[in-house]
């Protein structure tokens, strides 16, 4: 299956380099990561495009269902590059959610109008960083997850991108303030020319202090200096505040993302 979404490719690539493994099916892309099930969208569905207007989209999340029995949640992509909610009707209309992110690319990019100067700009390093990732990812989760679930995922996933960075793949960055992780975010090589970016996240009690952009116009920075990178993919949620602040760094929206979950 050829995948034209940019966001979905370099999910892909990124996904594949920390274990997970694609498998092809006659009309779709099945994604499995067996050392972290509870990770929503390293265990997913992966189409051609959305349905038609007379689909049964049961068809869709049957197909879920049979490759992922044991799944509290569901999680179905959909390729292409300017899709909308339109697109996802019937699924809404079963009830569950639907979502179109933005995908954003930068070949440059310029300080934020406001950076923060006071909090110290590094790689994470030793084992309390990682530690501290993990209670950041904890801590940045929504309001209807559970902590305990949430924590047993963050692990995993910090433990897979530590891997990557180990692997030479990129790196993992954070903004420290009186040397507590306050914001951080990944940034991996996806194929030769393209590096994208990977949790963005700050502590809700350290928001609006400017540290989210700065972080990620230094980072962007690494990735043209050392992974020589043209351009870098970020994918964010159109209707959530930190879209502007990769704006305001030099990011645009080039793609829309489709997907549609259940959350367990």
């Amino acid at each position: 299956m050829q995948i034209t979404s940019l966001g979905y490719r370099t999910d892909l690539a990124l996904l594949e380099l920390g274990d997970s493994v694609v498998e092809q099916r006659p009309d779709c892309l099945v994604v499995r990561t067996p050392h972290n099930p509870t990770f929503w969208w390293g265990n997913f569905v992966l189409y051609p495009g959305p349905p038609g207007p007379d689909d049964d989209v049961s068809r869709y999340t049957d197909v879920f269902a049979r490759e992922f029995p044991e799944a509290k949640h569901l999680a179905l992509g959909f390729d292409g590059v300017d899709g909308s909610l339109d697109d996802l009707v019937g699924f809404a209309d079963s009830g569950l959610n639907t979502e179109v992110a933005s995908v954003m690319t930068a070949q440059r990019v310029h300080e934020p109008a406001r950076p923060n100067r006071d909090a110290e700009y590094r790689t994470l390093e030793t084992d309390e960083d990682w530690a501290q990732q993990v209670e950041l990812h904890v801590a940045c989760r929504d309001d209807d997850q559970d902590e305990a679930g949430h924590r047993v995922f963050s692990t995993a996933k910090a433990a897979t991108s530590r891997g990557l960075v180990a692997a030479g793949h990129g790196a993992w960055f954070g903004a420290f303030v009186d040397g507590r992780l306050q914001s951080s975010m990944g940034l991996f090589r996806a194929s030769p020319g393209l590096a994208r970016f990977q949790s963005v996240e700050t502590h809700p009690d350290a928001r609006g202090r400017g540290l989210a952009g700065t972080l990620v116009h230094h980072v962007s920075q690494y990735g043209f200096e050392h992974l020589d990178a043209q351009t870098l993919v970020m994918v964010a949620d159109p209707t959530y505040l930190a879209i502007r602040i990769y704006r305001s760094v030099g990011f645009e929206t080039t793609e829309n993302q489709l997907q549609v979950e259940r959350r367990d």
